[in-house]
């Protein structure tokens, strides 16, 4: 396998002193006792019992013991590449939350509607957008054969979604999780879902009306999570790789950081669709299944750090800052094999 990378701005900084990855049986224990691996499922008190009389296991241990099967490939019909003089950003849409607005944007990615056009806003600890700057005014380039006008597609019902449940406390819904990779949050009693504004989410920029966007104009959250805006804008995806190029933007001007003068803005060469692109010049990148035993055991390991260098154990993780790890795949592995984990 290439080399491991927690997906950009996803995890904490680390400010411990590296850990030896010499705990495969911590890490065997961890991975049991995140999904029950014995007869009987232990109780919270043999859990914490157990965790504490175990040797501390890093991120890094956990996705070293991973099996292939923790992992799996993206779609291609729903990862996007943006193009940029800096390099690659790759996003992974969500047809399961925004069907209609992923349809657009499939589109508009084919049609070519971003080539050539910009980042037009960097604002301060919060979103970069890129699009058409003139989409409202005259002059503003043509979407094509996308839909003019899409329903708002801020949250769906829950029903047929597989939901991962994380125990902590949310202050923006009654249970939050994952679903597919995707950070949401879930009310059992409606029986609704939605994505969550976390670093890196990709949404579609709207109007005063709910139903204003078209996905042509889009943004990405380079700041501390606004979940404020959950369930008021329509997400689309997440960015898997190449967040870096995005966060280090220079911010435009106050108050809401678009750029007036057009010299500032960051150029896009293209946006295209993977299933676009010859097989050869994809990015070769498997995401941790969230539904995984893996995915249990690091988000545990997050939660309770017991490393030398951390002196309290916070006992609790927020939405927005699990670990969402990506690494290149391996070159030699079999393409049906990789499929079938997908």
């Amino acid at each position: 396998m290439g080399g491991l990378r927690p997906e950009s701005g996803i995890n904490q900084p680390s400010w411990s002193h590296p850990v030896p990855n010499t705990r495969l049986l911590s890490t065997a224990l961890l991975l049991a006792l995140a999904f029950g691996a014995s007869a009987q499922e232990p109780d919270a008190a043999q859990t914490a019992e157990a965790a504490d009389k175990t040797p501390a296991s890093s991120v890094q241990d956990i996705l070293d013991a991973s099996p292939a099967s923790a992992w799996r490939t993206l779609d291609p019909a729903s990862t996007l590449y943006m193009e940029l003089d800096g390099g690659r950003v790759v996003f992974e849409l969500a047809p399961q939350f925004a069907p209609q607005h992923v349809g657009n944007i499939r589109t508009l990615a084919k049609e070519g509607f971003w080539d050539g056009l910009s980042i037009y806003r960097s604002q301060d600890n919060f979103v970069v957008q890129f699009g058409d700057p003139n989409a409202d005014e005259a002059g503003a380039k043509s979407i094509g054969s996308a839909k003019a006008h899409l329903p708002a597609e801020f949250e769906r019902s829950s029903d047929g979604l597989a939901f991962t449940a994380l125990p902590d406390a949310d202050g923006w819904a009654s249970e939050v999780g994952f679903v597919d990779g995707f950070p949401a949050g879930h009310d059992p009693k409606a029986g609704m879902a939605w994505m969550a504004h976390c670093y890196g989410a990709l949404g579609a920029g709207r109007g005063m009306a709910a139903d204003s966007s078209t996905g042509a104009e889009l943004y990405v959250v380079t700041g501390q999570s606004p979940r404020q805006l959950d369930r008021n804008i329509t997400l689309v995806g997440r960015v898997v790789d190449g967040i870096e190029l995005l966060s280090v933007i220079p911010r435009g001007p106050e108050p809401m950081g678009f750029y007036e003068d057009p010299a500032r803005r960051t150029g896009i060469k293209s946006i295209r669709l993977a299933s676009e692109v010859p097989a050869a010049e994809r990015s070769t990148l498997e995401v941790l299944r969230t539904d995984s035993p893996t995915f249990a055991a690091i988000t545990e390991a997050r939660r309770n750090r017991r490393d030398d260098w951390y002196k309290v154990s916070a006992g609790h993780i927020d939405l927005c800052n699990v670990p969402l790890p990506v690494r290149e795949a391996d070159a030699d592995a079999d393409d049906s094999d990789s499929a079938a984990n997908g």
